[in-house]
Formats: C-alpha cells, sequence, structure tokens
C-alpha cells in the first residue's frame, strides 16, 4: 500500500519505533495479533481500514496511516461531481411498466434498464385550477401516506416502499400542476420529501445510481417550490451516500455546502454532524470533535431555527390552509431515532479507532429505538455490535447478533448488510472464539439470504 514511495508497513514501523512502542503493544492495543502486524509491517500482509484507523489513533498519526491504505483503494468519481439539480424534465415513457422508470426521460435511464420512447410529463388533474379547499384535503392525504410510507420502510423492503413513493410523487405533481399558484408550491414541496425518502429506499436497495438520480429529483422539486432549505438537505443525503463508499473528502465537501446555502439551525446542524462524519472517516480529531460541538450548539435551537426556516421557504402569497392541512412540511432527518446525535458521535469515534468510546456513547440507545422502528434498530444494533467487536467485547457483541440478522432477510438493507460484512471480517480475527464462530455463521446465513431478496421475482397475478 504506497503512496508514492512510501509503503503502509514501513510508515507504520516508523511511528511505532519513533513513539517507543513495542510490536507486542501496539498488537495488544489494536487488538490485532503481533504476527499479523509483524506481517503487515514486513510487507507481506495488507492492513485492513479498520486496522488502520487503529493504528492511527494509538500512534496519534492524524489520518497519515489510513490516508496510505485509502490511498491504494480503486478510485470512483466523487460524488460531489455533477449537478444536483436533476438535470433533464421529467418524462414518462409511451408504453408504461407501472414502476418507477416511468418517471425517467431518456438520458436519465437508470442502470440495466432498456432505453425506451419518452414524452415530457405535464399533465394535470384538470383544466381550471383546483382550488385551495381541495388542496388542502388532497395534502393532508398525501401529508398521512408520506408518514405511512415511513412507518412501512422500517418493516419491509426498500423497493416495494419506493414504488408507492412513485407514483405518489406523479400524483403530487399533478395537483401542483392543477393548483393555483398560491397552492402549488406546498405541493412541490411534499412531493420533495417524499423523492427524498425514495431516494433512501433506492440507497437501502443497493442502487447507488438510482439513489442519486431520487436526490436529483428532490432537489428539483424543492427548488421549484423555492424550498431552499430543503436543498441544502439534499447535498447532506448525498455526502451520507459518499460516506458508505469512504469518499471522507466529498462527505466534507457536501456538507460544508449544505451548511453554506442554508439558514436553518437543524439544517446546518445535521450538516455539521455530516462533516464531522467525513473528518472521522480521515482521522481528524480535532476537526470531528469541532464539527460536532458545532452541530450540538445548532440542534440546541432547532425549534426556533426550524420554525424560521420553514417560514423564509414559503412564498408571500402562499396559502397556509393547504400546509396547516396538510400537517406541516416533514421534518428533515431521522425520524425514528431517540438520539441520532449520539448515534453520528458514536460512529465518528469508531472511525477514529476510539472504539471503548464509541461502545460507551452508543451504549442503551438501542432501547430508546420504538421496536416498531426495525431498520433504525438494525441499523443501531449492527453498528454497536461492531464497535463492541473492535473494542474486544466479543461475548456482549456476538450476544446480538440473532436480533439483528433477524431484519436483514425482510429490511433488504445494503447499509445494514455493509456493517455486518466489517462486523464479519473483525470477527474472523477471533478463529478459535466458539461465540465468534457461531455469530460469524449467522451473519454470512444472513447476508446469503438477503442478497436473494434483492434479485427475487415475485410470483405472477392469479
Amino acid at each position: 500500500m504506497a503512496r508514492g514511495s512510501v509503503t503502509f508497513g514501513v510508515e507504520l514501523r516508523r511511528r511505532r519505533e519513533a513513539a517507543g512502542v513495542s510490536l507486542r503493544a501496539l498488537a495488544r492495543a489494536v487488538r490485532f495479533s503481533a504476527s499479523h502486524l509483524s506481517k503487515v509491517e514486513r510487507g507481506e500482509k495488507n492492513a485492513s481500514v479498520a486496522l488502520a484507523q487503529r493504528c492511527d489513533h494509538e500512534l496519534s498519526a492524524g489520518g497519515a496511516l489510513r490516508d496510505l491504505v485509502h490511498a491504494k483503494a480503486p478510485r470512483k468519481p466523487p460524488i460531489s461531481d455533477g449537478p444536483v439539480d436533476g438535470g433533464a424534465p421529467w418524462a414518462t415513457p409511451r408504453r408504461s411498466t407501472g414502476g418507477v422508470h416511468d418517471l425517467l426521460a431518456p438520458d436519465q435511464a437508470m442502470p440495466g434498464q432498456p432505453d425506451s420512447q419518452s414524452v415530457e410529463l405535464t399533465w394535470c388533474l384538470t383544466s381550471a385550477p383546483v382550488g385551495s379547499a381541495e388542496v388542502a384535503r388532497a395534502l393532508g392525504h398525501f401529508r398521512r401516506l408520506y408518514d405511512e410510507c415511513r412507518s412501512l420502510g422500517q418493516v419491509f423492503g426498500p423497493m416495494a416502499v419506493r414504488e408507492i413513493l412513485a407514483s405518489s410523487i406523479n400524483s403530487l405533481r399533478g395537483i401542483a400542476g392543477s393548483a393555483h399558484p398560491a397552492d402549488r408550491a406546498a405541493a412541490l414541496r411534499l412531493a420533495a420529501r417524499f423523492a427524498e425518502y425514495a431516494g433512501w429506499m433506492t440507497q437501502e436497495a443497493d442502487d447507488e445510481l438510482g439513489a442519486l438520480w431520487w436526490n436529483g429529483r428532490a432537489a428539483a422539486l424543492a427548488t421549484a417550490a423555492d424550498d431552499t432549505e430543503f436543498v441544502a438537505y439534499t447535498l447532506i443525503r448525498r455526502a451520507e451516500m459518499a460516506l458508505y463508499r469512504d469518499d471522507a473528502r466529498s462527505v466534507v465537501e457536501l456538507a460544508r455546502r449544505a451548511d453554506a446555502q442554508s439558514r436553518s439551525a437543524r439544517v446546518r446542524g445535521l450538516a455539521a454532524q455530516r462533516e464531522a462524519q467525513g473528518h472521522a472517516l480521515m482521522g481528524h480529531d480535532a476537526a470531528c470533535l469541532g464539527a460536532l460541538g458545532r452541530a450540538a450548539e445548532l440542534l440546541a435551537e432547532e425549534g426556533a431555527g426550524e420554525a424560521a426556516g420553514q417560514a423564509a421557504s414559503r412564498t408571500a402569497g402562499q396559502a397556509a390552509g393547504a400546509v396547516a392541512a396538510a400537517g406541516g412540511d416533514p421534518v428533515p432527518g431521522s425520524a425514528h431515532l431517540a438520539g441520532p446525535a449520539e448515534f453520528v458521535s458514536g460512529w465518528c469515534m469508531h472511525d477514529l479507532g476510539r472504539s471503548a468510546e464509541a461502545v460507551d456513547v452508543l451504549a442503551g440507545g438501542l432501547e430508546t429505538i420504538p421496536a416498531e422502528a426495525r431498520r433504525a434498530r438494525a441499523r443501531y444494533g449492527a453498528r454497536l455490535m461492531l464497535a463492541l467487536a473492535e473494542a474486544g467485547e466479543l461475548a456482549e457483541a456476538c450476544a446480538m447478533t440473532e436480533a439483528v440478522t433477524a431484519s436483514v432477510v425482510v429490511l433488504d438493507s445494503a447499509t445494514i448488510r455493509a456493517d455486518l460484512r466489517r462486523l464479519n471480517r473483525a470477527l474472523n480475527r477471533w478463529p478459535r472464539h466458539s461465540d465468534a464462530r457461531q455469530a460469524s455463521h449467522h451473519i454470512a446465513a444472513a447476508l446469503h439470504t438477503g442478497g436473494h431478496v434483492r434479485g427475487h421475482t415475485p410470483p405472477p397475478f392469479i
């Protein structure tokens, strides 16, 4: 693993000896065997990201060691590249398949989909404008449907939920096209929330390009509604996608762009949290902790800041009745984590190689998540298990295995599967530990089954 002429093993040994730390002492601190560490230093074995993170922390390398590991990783185009406004106009194929691809223009075809002749989607409900009272009632129904979709996404696979979201977006755009100008923005703002959640469901289905497409649709709808705060939030969501591909610099760049575009304390607080995660991935302790502190300050004042941000995003002539009937715009961010700040802080500590601190922050948080929020509980549980395993608390980590893996098949979550794969690699470091072996078998079985759900073809109608 080289950056220029410097290899990870050579640099690790240089820093270890300069710090006066023996090979065995470092091996105990990072919870890898001394023989493995010796082979890494001699260049006979490659270092994992987990090893680089822990060595970086123990030797106070400030991210230099993990940079050497990342330097060898295959490069993908940064997620921060390219527009986030959605690009071409919405379109629908002439021969509808009844699915999400009905929303695609020819130059927006999603991966693996055949080209189809398309026409721009400009339909309205009626030729005459729909009154504010009718729009208010319709948006009230769709606002409740949005909440139901969020709840359904906690207990069911992402693709079925996305189909409901896609058809709802089309309907809301039809309402917007038939509404008076004063009501149009309310319908488009709600459609933007549906599109953003469709992007998350698409990300959960392990379709990064599709998730980016939906992210652009959400930004385009919010822009059309003059909802600048939600446009900024779509950058935070895009930064989360970069986080899952270990593109730390794009995470920080996108989070800073969101902060610069937003005036809302909540959105800026969420942007600061995401920036902290990017710094943690790079091993920059001081920058990470500074961003977490800034996030805490901003989110402490989110109530007043969010109200001001919502008011600023509405045009002066917009009818208040439609918004009131719809129950208000959905608040950006997690709706099911009781302590999202602890979740983010705990994971930052893990990525900084401070696993024991990560466990301290995350411990107990799982029980604050409602039982019906199965996806949130599984995500939190998988990360707590990984922090426990990296901290050497194997018995506690393994005791959670069945509860977390039982959710993988039903939820079909790409993000949970990614964390479980990392956990499996951590458990494989203890091949003689019976609990670790059993947990590893559970995880492997769940990953195998979960991978088949995505490609499963439903039976025909009878």
